[in-house]
């Protein structure tokens, strides 16, 4: 692992110096009384939940955090949770990928190979996976969003280095109802795709001390692409807790959750460059434009088609099956937790969350391998209903991603004790003592064997014939592994005791703490050869590599939050933090302990402002980091050594008039790659800006409510980033904006009609894409639209 090139310049001294400067003026007392919560778009007084040591609001907090409750969610007409969380101020998510699948950044970390290496998703406050990263895995696909979601609360960097593992950026914690408000209701909805939906929930109190509630929904669908494939959406999910209060803040609640779900995959399609079209070479200085091929409708093309033969799948112990290509991404989980607080006296409070999942799966879909070229002569269409005829027409060669999850199970638990101190007028102290355990299994069998198909993004045919002198089978495969096959079955151990001291004292709010992760990972991983043809009898196996490593971290952090009045408050933060590498992911080869491990680092500072007046909220924050990362991407066969830098201006705002309301969002960012190292080592790119990485991203959710009727919506937008596939500069994405509507109308007390419609001006927006190794992107879906009814009781 190559040395780190930062010279670190901690602000922890600007942090003292901003928090003394503000304490001069302490002796001005403070106006604390809370402003009027109906015009608090902000929702400033609002306890936070998420990446705090104490329960303290966000006027009093030091850390950047945004929550959107369910109607905020609701205006947004989001159809995955990663669509959620693109309405959230300084998240980079590139929510195209389908339910699952995502590609999710926070202020400028950058995004490497996919999935979402430095945040933390999070249900009820404990992690859904370990790690944000693992090949093919990404936690979003856990995520269904559905009437059960009280709330989404987000934490942009701050204390999320001490209070999570592997979450430097950030901790993204989706809230379950529990019972509090008494009620439910039930819905049906027809949508885009020939989806229909069906939506339940109820709950309330069983007993004066004892609540409950229950969530659900089911959909079946074909989806919002052209796949020509039956119920390629079908499934959902049931949530269920029930809540025991003893009084005084005592409570035991327990939960559980079965999801079952089968939706489709959106993959990236083959691109064109717009000068290479003019015989020119892409260059930084003449960087190319992605511009679509005529062959491939960004929004709509699909590789999914009832015409698809079944795939060879690798079965473990290098055994040999076939899939229906078709399958797309399916998830499983039967999970059981339970929480509780303690408050036995003396300021103590004794906190435990505990919960168990099974999860399995499988990921199945089609990725290009290369160029559209014309077919070559002597090819023959392989399936269809012109099987066997001769095929002229434009080809493709594909891998067939099969991924089987065999375990993805985890066991999480977190215990906290917390001590509030009264210091005799001089304000109060807690220290809070956290110990985190994760054990986080992955076992998964990778499947990447090469195909020959039609040209074509709608409901594409099997070809036989040749390509880079190559011959497919009579099935449209190719001889050899393509990107090869692996089987992995690897248990990643977490343990994470931490250290956290909040104080308090008239406005003034100090916070500090440090956390130490030990991780242990044991198993093997078997590869198959490159050259191991996927027919039956000659799949040979190979030795099992061990994995057997210890890793450890210190991380810490330091801020600080003034409030000046009521409604205005400053804060500073320093914070160094870290992400554990996973297999596959980094840049080693051997995981068996002879080689150093990666571990990627990021050293963050922050200053905020919050302020309201009247109906308006502002909270703005300056922002700037360092990372360090070391990283293997699959799909170019391609290992880098990055370090990066990266500053900002991030703006959240809120508005209130009557019954208008009003949330938005700009995010400014500014990176830059300062080291990067490969084989042999790669100046040329050092100065330039990272992939996929917009300039400004913007937001804008307004509604009204003319009484009965609510109409409202939101606008998300990014200006233009440099492509993947290199740091070269040379190849560019536009920028793009989508526009969302939602309307709603009260028939009676109890029944209500809404329609909502997604991407409504059918724009293009290609959240990644990939040059020189080949040229492809992928954009979110095209206009998609949904009505329903929705009876309340």
């Amino acid at each position: 692992m190559h040395a780190h090139p930062f010279k670190t310049r901690p602000i922890a001294a600007a942090v003292s110096l901003l928090l003394l400067t503000l304490g001069s003026a302490w002796a001005q007392s403070a106006d604390t009384a809370p402003a009027d919560a109906s015009k608090d778009g902000m929702k400033f007084d609002q306890i936070v939940v998420t990446g705090t040591a104490t329960r303290v609001t966000k006027m009093k907090s030091s850390v950047s955090v945004s929550s959107m409750d369910a109607e905020q969610i609701q205006m947004t007409a989001p159809t995955t949770s990663a669509e959620v969380l693109r309405a959230i101020p300084g998240v980079h998510s590139e929510s195209s990928g389908g339910e699952g699948n995502t590609n999710l950044t926070i202020r400028g970390l950058p995004i490497s190979a996919g999935g979402s290496r430095y945040v933390q998703w999070a249900e009820d406050g404990l992690p859904v996976l370990q790690s944000g990263d693992y090949n093919f895995v990404t936690p979003d696909m856990f995520l269904k969003v559905d009437n059960s979601l009280e709330r989404v609360e987000v934490v942009r960097g701050g204390s999320a280095s001490v209070l999570g593992s592997n979450s430097p950026g950030g901790i993204l914690n989706f809230i379950t109802k529990t019972g509090d408000i008494e009620g439910g209701s039930i819905g049906i909805s027809r949508a885009t795709g020939n989806q229909t939906r069906y939506d339940v929930d109820y709950g309330g109190p069983i007993s004066d001390k004892t609540r409950f509630f229950v969530g659900a929904f089911y959909r079946t669908g074909d989806g919002p692409r052209n796949g020509g494939i039956r119920n390629a959406e079908d499934g959902g999910q049931i949530k269920a807790n029930i809540t025991h209060e003893f009084g005084d803040g005592n409570f035991i609640r327990a939960s559980f959750k079965h999801l079952d779900d089968k939706t489709p995959l959106s993959m990236p399609v083959p691109v064109s460059l717009s000068n290479v079209a003019l015989g020119n070479s892409p260059s930084k200085a003449n960087p190319s434009t992605i511009v679509a091929n005529p062959a491939y409708d960004l929004l709509n093309a699909s590789f999914y088609s009832p015409y698809w033969t079944g795939i060879v799948k690798r079965v473990k112990g290098n055994g040999l099956a076939t899939k229906d290509a078709n399958e797309g991404l399916v998830v499983k989980e039967d999970s059981f937790g339970f929480e509780g607080s303690f408050k036995p006296g003396g300021g103590v409070t004794l906190s435990e969350s505990f919960r168990k999942s099974t999860r399995t799966g499988n990921f199945a879909a089609a990725f290009p391998a290369g160029e559209v070229f014309a077919a070559n002569p002597g090819t023959i269409i392989a399936s269809g209903p012109n099987a066997g005829k001769a095929y002229t027409g434009n080809a493709l060669r594909v891998s067939a991603f099969n991924t089987s999850f065999d375990d993805l199970g985890n066991t999480v638990n977190a215990l906290k004790l917390s001590k509030t101190f009264d210091m005799a007028g001089a304000g109060k102290l807690t220290t809070l003592l956290g110990w985190d355990t994760n054990s986080q299994t992955v076992s998964t069998t990778w499947a990447l064997p090469h195909y020959l198909i039609s040209a074509t993004g709608d409901q594409p045919v099997m070809l036989t014939g040749t390509q880079g002198g190559q011959q497919t089978d009579a099935t449209g495969q190719f001889p050899g592994g393509g990107w090869g096959g692996q089987a992995h079955n690897v248990k990643y151990d977490m343990s994470s005791p931490y250290l956290s001291l909040a104080y308090e004292v008239g406005p003034l709010n100090l916070d500090g703490g440090i956390r130490r992760d030990n991780q242990k990972v044991q198993g093997y991983v078997d590869h198959a050869s490159a050259t191991t043809t996927y027919a039956p009898g000659t799949f040979n196996a190979t030795p099992s590599t061990p994995v057997n490593y210890d890793k450890g971290r210190t991380s810490y952090s330091l801020g600080g939050n003034y409030r000046i009045n009521k409604d205005l408050a400053a804060f500073a933060r320093y914070s160094d933090g870290a992400v554990f590498s996973v297999l596959g992911r980094g840049s080693s080869t051997a995981y068996d302990g002879t080689q150093p491990i990666d571990l990627y680092t990021v050293k963050q500072s922050e200053l905020g402002v919050k302020w309201r007046h009247e109906g308006l909220s502002v909270f703005a924050t300056y922002f700037q980091a360092e990372t360090y990362e070391s990283n293997y991407t699959l799909t170019t066969q391609t290992a880098s050594s990055t370090g990066y830098k990266s500053r900002g201006l991030e703006i959240e705002a809120a508005y209130r008039l009557d019954g208008f309301h009003v949330n938005g969002g700009l995010t400014y960012t500014q990176a830059e790659i300062v080291y990067e190292g490969a084989t042999p080592l790669n100046p040329t790119t050092i100065g330039n800006t990272p992939h996929r990485l917009p300039k400004y991203q913007y937001q804008i959710t307004p509604s009204y409510n003319f009484g009965s009727l609510t109409i409202g919506g939101s606008v998300i937008g990014q200006t233009e980033a440099y492509s993947g596939g290199g740091d070269a500069n040379d190849a560019i994405q536009d920028g793009f904006y989508v526009v969302n509507l939602f309307g709603s109308y009260q028939v009676d007390k109890h029944t209500s009609v809404y329609l909502s419609a997604n991407n409504l001006f059918n724009k293009v927006g290609i959240t990644e894409a990939q040059y020189p190794n080949g040229t492809e992107a992928r954009s979110i879906n095209g206009r998609t639209a949904k009505i329903g009814v929705k009876y309340t009781f």
